[in-house]
């Protein structure tokens, strides 16, 4: 069977250079004057065999690789979205990655969000450690193999670069990427090859497209087969409005064929489109589609490409649906099965109790849920597309931490921001999936910092304190000693007890470097006044005391725990046991 180009995205944290290396190579064909030598549309760029024939060709030789592949395709959207945005049944629509980083800065949080998605989507990956043109003194030699650029570099800046990349290389491995300079790696399933390259000068571009060429045909060219009669099968990039033609959908087809008239089938969560194409276009060469406004219409498309679908009904489709395209009416319903199959792969489960999340498509839907089902979170209610009051309505009854409401990618309403201020439900907004679990995280620790300041002012706090021996300051009427807290959180106004569970007396205040607070902590030194207490009578010097809890007290407390500190917990259990001791039943509610 014949094979299809693999798809290829680029991971990179931002300014690390993924726009620049794509413009690269897409300059290429240009610079080559190649009649259609890269074709760009709808985010993603074509680089035939030839192009890359002709700028590898001591590389490819000398590495004997033959080409078989009729080209690469790389995927241009921001980030993560070749992931999040463009999946299909059992993974992502991705067959390999470039993972870019900036070798003079190494790995940044972009970087590491971008190691955990392909480790998520099982995708295989190349680093490219981009911009070894600013180490300092590097002589550009422009297009230039990387291998052949550093052979004529000076010894000093052959070797700040080896300490960057062996840096890099140390970097990746904390994050559980083991990964080798191309050149010295032996087998390539065990180690990631790391190719350092320059996206602005062209250096070491040819091992780049080369040794990616060179690993997909050698692991992954049972996966490219595919039957260019057969059903097309694609995703949709983006729904948009284009003057003259209406509601349109950008399709990555990643296999089969689709042609004028074909029957489409499309997934979404309201239920299942079929249609029918009325239109196919592509910019004209070199041209990107989602900013150029003259398109060649076309009769048919083969996978692996972008192409512009016009259809009626089209606008009910969301941004990252199956789409798939079938010749006959017999075919439709196992299409329909197909499709039906794709969308409840989605890895989101709803529960009774949760939060809501919406999102801009169906990948980045399924990615926000991942990584929330990953910290234990349950989700209520899932959707694509504007936050709107309505959403916020399954948060009514849900306890403080689950009323929260996710929109990644997506816009919040008016109506539903002023719902949300009066219903006090939390609205996290973002672009980076990351940081929306970071803003939430902190908004727990905000409701916990809260919830605990709440207890702790209701309840007296469990403290265990050692009577200093050499500071008496007055024996009686009241007795001012010295104590240290051993454990827990002494406060004012509460009485104290001895280990047999005898009250002594009532710590009247609290003095720390002459000073009155209102509390002490583990490992504070402190003078208190102690009401009822007399020094060598009940208050025996070097003696353990502690603070005297009341049943409701402790309960209160316990039902908190989780708000305490470690040494709180222990201050209390030494309490409980101490009053158990007293009335077995002292802590049976």
């Amino acid at each position: 069977m014949p094979i299809r180009q693999p798809i290829i995205s680029v991971l990179a944290h931002v300014d690390h250079g993924k726009t620049t290396l794509l413009d690269y190579i897409r300059g290429t064909a240009v610079t080559a004057k190649e009649a259609g030598g890269i074709t760009q549309h709808i985010g993603a760029s074509e680089v035939p065999a030839e192009i890359i024939k002709q700028k590898c060709m001591p590389f490819l030789k000398k590495w004997n690789i033959e080409i078989r592949i009729p080209g690469l395709l790389f995927i241009d959207t921001p980030g993560h979205e070749a992931f999040t945005l463009l999946r299909k049944r059992g993974g992502a629509l991705a067959d390999i990655a470039i993972l870019l980083v900036d070798v003079t800065e190494g790995v940044k949080p972009q970087t590491v969000e971008s190691i955990q998605i392909l480790k998520q989507y099982k995708t295989p990956f190349v680093v490219a450690a981009n911009k070894i043109d600013k180490i300092p003194g590097w002589v550009v030699h422009r297009d230039a193999c990387f291998l052949d650029s550093l052979a004529h570099q000076p010894e000093r800046v052959k070797a700040m670069l080896e300490t960057k990349i062996y840096e890099l290389i140390g970097q990746l491995a904390e994050h559980g990427v083991y990964a080798e300079r191309f050149d010295r790696i032996d087998d390539f399933t065990k180690t990631v090859a790391l190719i350092p390259i320059s996206a602005k000068t062209g250096e070491g571009i040819p091992e780049l497209l080369a040794i990616i060429t060179g690993l997909v045909q050698k692991y992954l060219e049972k996966k490219l087969e595919i039957d260019p009669e057969g059903t097309g099968k694609g995703v949709i990039l983006e729904i948009k409005e284009v003057t003259g033609l209406g509601k349109v959908a950008d399709v990555i087809l990643y296999d089969g064929m689709i042609r004028k008239d074909d029957i489409l089938v499309i997934g979404g969560l309201e239920g299942t489109i079929v249609t029918r194409v009325k239109g196919l276009f592509k910019p004209a060469p070199l041209k990107e589609m989602r900013v150029e406004k003259r398109f060649v219409q076309i009769k048919e498309a083969s996978a692996a490409c972008g192409v512009r679908v016009v259809a009626p009904e089209i606008e009910k489709a969301v941004a990252g649906a199956p789409i798939f395209a079938v010749r006959r009416e017999e075919e439709v319903e196992r299409a329909k099965q197909e499709v039906r199959m794709e969308i409840e792969s989605l890895d989101i489960k709803e529960e009774g109790e949760g939060v809501v999340i919406k999102a801009d498509t169906l990948g980045s839907l399924e990615a926000l849920a991942k990584m929330l089902k990953e910290k234990d979170v349950p989700i209520r209610k899932f959707g694509i597309g504007t936050v709107s009051k309505k959403d916020l309505v399954w948060l009514e009854e849900m306890k403080e931490e689950y009323r929260v409401v996710f929109a990644f990618n997506v816009r919040v309403s008016e109506e539903a921001e002023e719902y949300a201020k009066q219903a006090k439900i939390k609205v996290i907004e973002g672009r980076v999936i990351y940081k929306l679990i970071e803003a939430y995280e902190s908004y727990l620790e905000e409701l916990k910092e809260r919830k605990k300041a709440e207890v702790l002012a209701r309840v007296k706090m469990p403290a265990k304190i050692r009577f200093l021996p050499d500071f008496v300051f007055r024996q009686s009427k009241p007795a001012i000693i010295g104590v240290e807290v051993l454990a827990g959180t002494l406060q004012q106004k509460v009485d104290l007890m001895d280990e047999e569970g005898k009250i002594v007396g009532t710590v009247h205040a609290i003095q720390k470097m002459g000073e009155n607070v209102g509390k002490a902590d583990i490992g504070e030194r402190v003078a208190i006044s102690v009401d009822g207490g007399v020094v060598d009578r009940n208050l025996k010097r070097g003696a353990i005391y502690y603070t005297a809890l009341s049943n409701e007290d402790y309960r209160l407390l316990k039902e908190n725990e989780e708000l305490l500190a470690d040494h709180h917990r222990v201050a209390l259990e030494e309490i409980a046991e101490i009053m158990r001791k007293k009335d077995k039943f002292w802590d049976v509610f």
